[in-house]
């Protein structure tokens, strides 16, 4: 989306009132912090396809309590400038474990595969930005559901590559609990990463590592989050892709909003320093919104969200929906 940004938000206005009432009126009582932020990662071109620290809630989990998630996102890549032009789909399958070891330390181990494949969102984006007035930014003078990446200053031309892999990555993440209040809960995790897709036009392997803090505060039925992060990606090596910095940093905050005992809204929004070494939009920062819904069951939850991008449109991804679920035991 290139234009009328604002008219997306500004839609949301007449619904402000109930929102309120509802924060208001609700019941007062305190929000459930075992399941923190959204499960998601970035969907931005450059990111996704390499270590991104990820939101995170500052609060640990209950000691020995232990969490499996899985989450599937489909999403449309639109991005054109004098620079380069990208136009596909991308679709990941995340799944993993979180396990609390004890009241100070937490693991993760989760895999995360993105791959290339027909999702069908050129029809839902181009009827969106009719209905909302917004410019198509060329997408309507080309053929639906394209793969095609060409950047001619970077030696970079690939087409058709439906069905590759684009990562395969396994990741531990291991976390230290600094803080754990009634309301203030601060951690500090490391993240150990390995890429490796043996085939197709992404071939390539990385060994990737990042740290991040923490934060989170509780007030009755509202929970704010923020984590900031710090990746390393000194030893990539992927066939047909941009230059890549070497060390990247990344800002998270989220606000999620416990309606009734079983309902929750979240909102976070994303801040990615540019990933691409030189002068193009790649190397300014991807900015990405995510507003989701989040229904509570007695062991587990099911997730479901929209990401955004905004600011800068022509280095993020144009939209992506997910679906998630956990379970706690």
């Amino acid at each position: 989306m290139h234009m009328g940004k604002q008219t997306t938000f500004i839609s949301f206005i007449p619904a402000l009132p109930l929102l309120i009432a509802t924060v208001v009126f609700a019941p007062t009582a305190w929000a459930n912090k075992d399941y923190g932020p959204l499960i998601s990662y970035t969907q931005a071109p450059l990111q996704s396809v390499r270590l991104t620290p990820t939101l995170r809630s500052g609060f640990p989990l209950e000691e020995n309590k232990v969490e499996v998630f899985a989450s599937l996102t489909a999403a449309s890549i639109w991005a054109n400038s004098h620079d380069y032009h990208l136009d596909y789909y991308q679709n990941q399958l995340q799944t993993g474990l979180k396990w609390q070891l004890t009241t100070a330390w937490q693991v993760e181990f989760n895999y995360r595969w993105l791959y290339a494949a027909n999702n069908h969102l050129d029809k839902i984006t181009i009827n969106y930005h009719d209905l909302l007035g917004l410019d198509q930014a060329g997408r309507d003078r080309k053929d639906r559901h394209q793969f095609d990446i060409y950047a001619p200053d970077h030696d970079i031309n690939i087409r058709d590559f439906s069905g590759d892999t684009l990562t395969s990555a396994f990741t531990l993440y291991t976390q230290y609990q600094i803080i754990d209040l009634e309301n203030h809960g601060l951690s500090f995790g490391v993240s150990l990463y390995h890429n490796n897709v043996s085939y197709g036009a992404f071939e390539g392997n990385s060994n990737e590592q990042s740290a991040q803090f923490n934060y989170a505060y509780q007030l009755d039925i509202n929970t704010f989050y923020t984590s900031l992060g710090f990746a390393n990606q000194s030893n990539r090596e992927v066939e047909n892709g941009f230059s890549h910095k070497k060390t990247t940093w990344s800002w998270m905050g989220g606000y999620q909003l416990s309606l009734f005992e079983n309902h929750e809204l979240h909102l976070e929004y994303r801040w990615y320093e540019g990933a691409e070494v030189g002068d193009t939009e790649f190397s300014e920062a991807a900015n990405e919104i995510m507003l989701g819904y989040r229904y509570l069951m007695q062991r587990s939850a099911i997730e479901i969200s929209i990401i955004e991008n905004i600011f800068n449109m022509d280095n993020s991804t144009d939209v992506a929906f997910q679906l998630a679920y956990r379970h706690q035991w």
